[in-house]
């Protein structure tokens, strides 16, 4: 199971991570543009100093001892030395430049076998660093010209800017601290007040809350929320009104029923004519499933004519019966019409039978239908399909048929097509 995270610690690594990684790689480019415009212009300056002491040492004795050329660079403020060493690196003679540093540079290739010569080599000695290059003695084949330039300035201007940039990649980790708990607090406020939102419609307060975000997202959907509760807060409101009608329905054929009753247990009625109101009003009571469906379609009426919708009942003659909730009757019709309404082009079909020992009810449309794709999954909880709503509705009616031991089931025929079966007991 992967490790969860608040969304201010992602955010903040994130920041961090980004922010390092960029200045680390700025650092890293900066530096070693830097050093490669040293080494080239250093190693270019050598090479002319060691053109020039050769030449030097052409056109003149040793004897006569003229210095080459230093070649300054005004750029890094560079000059070009020469000292003249056998191949063991044995001072021989300083051309140009400071004698100490000459003997120190000499002393510090002492001994070394320098036969192969030496390429833009950088050196540290007690006085400083320097960069090394040799060229053959033109004089002695034997002999090498070193010749060097102090890079010390050079290599303390390196180091000072390392120091810089670790100094700035230090305070942009810290600015980016700041940056990202600000950022995050943002974000985590405006989720945790929709979070609360959805916990208070959880618990059944179907109040909308004015909640009003920076971010275009987190407005759209704080207004999509509001809209769910509003619709649930009318839904609610239209179970209660619908609940107090039945209620009216149903308390006076079975006030009449157990008042003929009674009367004829007590002995002070006639049977007879007691029996046949207890009929009458049975029968009242056996259509009960027609007169809900017609009530559900009352309810949707006004839905309908906003979107052009016509019914079409189509209902037995015979009374209808199903040992069913109204509640539950009103959740599995209502929804069902409420679905055929936003998908119809003209008109919605209700049909209400009796086939053998199930109450058979019917509700088509004729839109589209339902993709084939979508059919297997229309009657799982949050499943939306193309232009559905909240994906409760339909599954709110599958569990109120299953309650009694019903079903219902989806197919396209000239549109969609839900049946709802009940048993009669």
């Amino acid at each position: 199971m992967r490790q969860k995270r608040h969304i201010q610690t992602r955010i903040l690594f994130t920041f961090i991570g980004l922010t390092c990684a960029v200045l680390f790689c700025v650092a890293l480019a900066f530096n070693l543009s830097v050093q490669s415009i040293i080494r080239t212009r250093v190693s270019d300056q050598l090479s002319k100093v060691s053109r020039s002491a050769s030449e030097t040492r052409k056109r003149h004795s040793p004897k006569k001892g003229q210095s080459p050329d230093e070649f300054p660079d005004r750029v890094i403020g560079t000059r070009g030395k020469a000292i003249l060493v056998n191949s063991d690196g044995t001072l021989l003679e300083i051309l140009s430049g400071d004698t100490a540093v000459g003997s120190e540079i000499a002393a510090y290739f002492s001994g070394q076998d320098l036969s192969g010569g030496i390429n833009s080599k950088i050196i540290s000695t007690e006085s400083g660093t320097y960069a090394i290059s040799s060229a053959r003695d033109p004089e002695d084949e034997n002999q090498l010209l070193l010749v060097y330039a102090d890079v010390t300035s050079l290599m303390a201007f390196t180091h000072r800017l390392n120091l810089v940039l670790f100094i700035v990649i230090l305070i942009a980790i810290f600015l980016s601290i700041l940056l990202s708990r600000h950022f995050a607090r943002t974000l985590s406020a405006p989720v945790q007040s929709l979070s609360a939102f959805a916990a208070a419609i959880g618990s059944g307060n179907l109040t909308p809350e004015e909640l009003t975000f920076r971010e275009v997202e987190f407005d759209e959907l704080a207004a999509a929320m509001n809209r769910m509760a509003s619709e649930l807060r009318e839904a609610k409101t239209r179970q209660d009104t619908f609940f107090q009608n039945v209620s009216h329905e149903l308390r006076t054929p079975l006030t009449s029923i157990r008042g003929n009753a009674e009367g004829i247990v007590c002995g002070i009625m006639e049977p007879v004519p007691s029996a046949k109101i207890i009929l009458t009003e049975s029968d009242r009571l056996g259509g009960m499933v027609d007169d809900l469906l017609y009530l559900c379609a009352s309810e949707q009426r006004a839905e309908a004519q906003t979107h052009n919708i016509s019914f079409e009942f189509a209902f037995a003659d015979s009374p209808v019966t199903a040992a069913v909730r109204e509640e539950d009757a009103r959740q599995m019709c209502g929804n069902l019409l409420s679905n055929a309404i936003r998908y119809a082009k003209a008109s919605v079909r209700l049909n209400c039978r009796t086939e053998e020992d199930a109450a058979v009810i019917t509700i088509a449309d004729d839109g589209p239908g339902i993709a084939e794709a979508d059919l297997p999954y229309i009657f799982e909880r949050f499943y939306k399909a193309e232009g559905g709503k909240h994906g409760i509705g339909l599954a709110i009616a599958k569990t109120a048929a299953e309650k009694y031991g019903g079903s219902i089931e989806a197919k396209n025929q000239n549109g969609a097509v839900f049946t709802i079966t009940l048993p009669r007991r």
